[in-house]
């Protein structure tokens, strides 16, 4: 499908009509009720070989969007797609010894590898996929290459939380992320239900019992304030990173959509998010996207739809309220936000169906 065949399709079909059909795509026959923003964003970020391409960041590609695109494609039931993502990234990104995938493929480069450390959240959203299409596509044999990089996520990016016998962190990726007292850790990264999903499938308890602290963890730092983006954890407890940044920005604004998927509707940080201080939603067509750690203002808004899918689907769980903001998907926004959005209405479909867009 062209991009004006879809674009014609958006605009005859309300969303709001796309998401009342949910409980019924399911049926033999039946459509997708975002199928046709999921045919836009194959038709803007994704090409031929099976390469999810980022646009804004010079034409890369990296785990997190072939992780990203591969786990779309699973709920969409998109078996082509998904097999041409899965291929290019086995042939362009696994290239470590171990099961993980380096993080960056950058095309005009001499190597376009130049960094093989890996990124734990795209290796999560890679596993997560391989184990459900493996069910979903009858292809068994994807279970071992989900198992093997569970694994690994648990032997290299588990690590043992400072002042807490028994309890874990979940690092960013293997290598980089350690201080003389502690580690890094980006928040956005627990996605907890995938983290509990392959913990529990593949007999991965480090990384299940790190979902649960992570749980906590995020607890305790939406108590604080907006949750930021990067994080010190020492034996002298939580505080925000002195290397990367602190504000809450585009890595955190993530977590209350994880928290939803995660069906945790009351967890702090999703509840937290939309207090007068920290609220990222804001009216007309604008979105947070940087808020100042400290005091909660808005540093960065975003005309984007994908943040306002990804705020306003938030802003209804807390809210309670049947119905929500949640815009049009629009095929001309950036790789970044139009992934959101499609994972706030998969999310809106599967966790609360009250959220319907109006």
């Amino acid at each position: 499908m062209n991009r004006r065949s879809v674009l014609a399709l958006l605009a005859a079909t309300p969303l709001a009509a796309q998401t009342a059909a949910a409980r019924g795509w399911a049926d033999e026959g039946a459509a997708h009720p975002v199928a046709a923003a999921w045919e836009a964003w194959k038709d803007a970020h994704l090409d031929e070989s099976g390469r999810v391409i980022d646009r804004l960041q010079g034409l890369v590609s990296h785990s997190e969007g072939q992780g990203y695109g591969m786990t779309l494609a699973e709920r969409m039931g998109d078996q082509p797609a998904f097999e041409a993502m899965f291929r290019w990234t086995e042939e362009n990104l696994a290239v470590r010894p171990d099961a993980l995938l380096a993080w960056r493929w950058a095309p005009d480069a001499p190597n376009p590898v130049a960094d093989s450390n890996n990124a734990s959240d795209g290796d999560l959203f890679y596993a997560w996929a391989l184990m459900r299409a493996a069910v979903r596509f009858d292809r068994p044999e994807w279970h071992s290459r989900a198992e093997a990089i569970t694994r690994d996520l648990e032997a290299k990016c588990v690590v043992d939380f400072p002042g807490h016998t028994g309890a874990f962190l979940f690092l960013p990726g293997a290598f980089g992320f350690e201080l003389e007292t502690g580690y890094v850790i980006n928040p956005s990264y627990y996605m907890l239900r995938a983290m509990e999903d392959l913990g529990k499938a593949y007999g991965a308890p480090r990384l299940v019992t790190a979902a649960a602290n992570g749980d906590v963890l995020l607890a305790e730092l939406a108590r604080m304030g907006p949750v930021p983006d990067w994080v010190e954890v020492t034996e002298s407890g939580l505080s925000r990173s002195e290397q990367f940044s602190a504000n809450s920005g585009y890595e955190a604004l993530r977590v209350p959509l994880w928290m939803i998927w995660s069906r945790k509707p009351e967890h702090p940080a999703l509840t937290t998010a939309f207090r007068p201080e920290t609220a990222r939603e804001l009216s007309g067509e604008l979105a947070a996207t940087v808020v100042d750690y400290k005091t909660g203002a808005v540093l960065e808004t975003s005309t984007e739809p994908g943040y306002r899918a990804v705020s306003s689907l938030a802003a209804c769980m807390v809210q309670n309220q049947p119905g929500s903001a949640m815009p049009p998907f629009d095929p001309e926004q950036t790789y970044y936000p139009g992934t959101l959005h499609l994972f706030a209405f998969l999310a809106q479909i599967e966790v609360t169906p009250e959220c319907f867009p109006l």
